[in-house]
């Protein structure tokens, strides 16, 4: 990543003192992580940053130019708040202009937020003007406890789309024993299979809501992410194809932080030729016990609350319960 200067964007803002620059690099990074936590914090929103975190995760965008796409509220040069935007082209043609911000409880019903909001929506419509002809909107996610920033996104015009749900499963060590469908075998993953697994995944979730296809790069990125935890997997073959998936991963630095013995039964995927047979839950089940052995005490993931397969039920049968909600806002983008 190349370093910017942190071009001035507003030297006489709507509030007071505040003036938006743009990301400048490494350097920011270490306030950036300090802004995200105390939002988060004052929102009651179980999740953390790092320095360290926020350089790898900037170093990976194949859809954001931090550059360009990134913007900092600095009052007597401190970091106050900040947002991103990046786009996706879903496979219909959609493309989603999506932004996410940070702004800590001292800093909000001042004005900051909206400063943002309006910086990024400009953003979205310049880059929308340099982009083939097609349906453009304004898309946020909106984890629950943000109610300061739906608010805002209400507001400014943006309405609610859909939601999905986060479940836990508490009780790892009283998991129900699906078992694997006739004809199935589970085998260690090596790195020879790692394509496959990767183009089976996307395959799979071709038909879902909000599905863009993958980029070159994203393979190469998904290889070097913390999520990737292969000896953890579960997947099913059947031959030399990939019939199912349950790509599960442990957040160490974040059970440390929160107190918790917390897994992640995640990336849940059957290719259509299976489907039905119970793959999903032979998977999940033995994700769940492999979490137990290594110490865990419960498992997190998320569902779309309209997904077509049903995976909600499938979810449930496994001992999951839904605790929270998520709520995807869009607007259309005009430009």
């Amino acid at each position: 990543m190349n370093v910017s200067d942190g071009t001035l964007l507003i030297a006489s803002a709507p509030v007071d003192g505040v003036v938006l620059r743009l990301f400048r690099g490494a350097a920011d990074f270490l306030a950036m992580a300090n802004v995200a936590n105390a939002s988060f914090e004052a929102d009651g929103v179980q999740a953390r940053r790092t320095a360290e975190d926020l350089e790898r995760d900037y170093a990976a965008f194949t859809r954001c130019d931090p550059l360009q796409d990134c913007v900092v509220a600095e009052i007597d040069g401190e970091m106050v708040a900040y947002g991103r935007c990046w786009r996706v082209t879903q496979a219909d043609g959609l493309t989603m202009h999506a932004h996410l911000g940070f702004v800590p409880g001292s800093w909000r019903a001042r004005g900051v937020g909206r400063m943002l909001q309006t910086w990024m929506e400009q953003r979205h419509r310049t880059v929308a003007e340099h982009l083939p002809p097609g349906q453009h909107v304004h898309h946020a996610y909106v984890q629950q406890g943000e109610d300061a920033r739906a608010k805002l996104l209400v507001a400014c015009g943006f309405r609610p789309v859909r939601y999905f749900f986060e479940m836990l499963q508490t009780r790892l060590h009283s998991v129900p024993d699906f078992p694997m469908p006739e004809g199935l075998e589970l085998r260690p993953v090596l790195p020879e299979h790692y394509r496959a697994i990767w183009d089976a995944h996307y395959a799979a979730f071709a038909d879902h809501w909000g599905m863009a296809a993958p980029l070159p790069r994203d393979y190469d990125t998904w290889l070097e992410s913390w999520v990737f935890q292969p000896a953890r997997w579960q997947v099913a073959w059947d031959g030399d194809e990939v019939a199912g998936q349950v790509r599960t991963f442990i957040n160490a630095d974040a059970n440390r932080h929160f107190s918790r013995a917390r897994g992640f039964t995640e990336y849940i995927s059957v290719g259509r030729r299976w489907r039905g047979r119970g793959l999903a839950r032979a998977l999940i089940a033995r994700s769940l016990r492999l979490l137990a052995e290594e110490g865990m005490s419960e498992s997190a993931l998320e569902v779309d609350s309209e997904n077509e397969t049903g995976a909600k039920r499938v979810y449930a049968d496994c001992g999951f319960e839904v605790i929270k909600r998520g709520t995807v806002y869009r607007k259309a983008l005009e430009f």
